[in-house]
């Protein structure tokens, strides 16, 4: 007998996985970048090497943390809202179908840790995963419903997704520009 709750808490663990790889390369970018600028001395004089590290580590992984959790939270929302638009079924039964599909997460959060030491390496292990999962979300969805309702469906997720992530960058490069503009420049001066 098949349990329902059996995966229930591999989104925790590949939530917990991929936050953990990040950070970890993360402690390495923040600790040269406050030797550059020369804050890491001064650090040093409150906490030890290690200590110093592994406060950078939790402090990273708490928002490594709150970004994954919010992308789950998206995804499951858009994922559930293309379903109402496009499918018939009410009850939740093609909910239930795609349930399993956390494995493909979990799967991958396991192998990121092997990448530990190239962001790259863990961005295209998540993206992978994620391309991973949308495959398997319409693999199992689409023998339920019509054909322009899967088109349907992955269009949606598509203009979804990209309107999410353009707003995002379209907002940081208009905060970048904001503060570039605003930081003083020496003219040149004219005789």
């Amino acid at each position: 007998m098949k349990n329902a709750y059996l995966t229930g808490y591999l989104p925790l663990f590949s939530i917990l996985l991929f936050s953990l790889t990040f950070s970890v390369y993360g402690v390495e970018v923040f600790v040269d970048l406050f030797q550059k600028i020369g804050v890491y001395p001064g650090m040093r004089e409150f906490l030890s090497d290690i200590q110093l590290k592994l406060v950078i580590l939790f402090l990273l992984m708490v928002v490594c943390f709150m970004v994954f959790a919010a992308l789950k939270l998206i995804a499951e929302t858009i994922n559930e809202v293309s379903m109402l638009f496009f499918s018939k079924d009410s009850e939740g039964n093609l909910l239930n179908l795609v349930r399993y599909g956390s494995v493909i997460y979990f799967v991958g959060g396991l192998v990121s840790v092997f990448s530990l030491k190239s962001f790259l390496g863990i961005l295209v292990i998540f993206v992978l995963s994620s391309l991973a999962y949308f495959i398997f979300f319409i693999y199992k969805v689409s023998p339920h419903i019509s054909k322009a309702s899967t088109f349907g469906i992955i269009c949606f997720q598509l203009f979804t997704w990209a309107s999410l992530f353009l707003s995002v960058i379209f907002v940081f490069l208009k905060l970048y520009n904001g503060i570039m503009a605003s930081l003083p420049i020496i003219s040149e001066v004219k005789l």
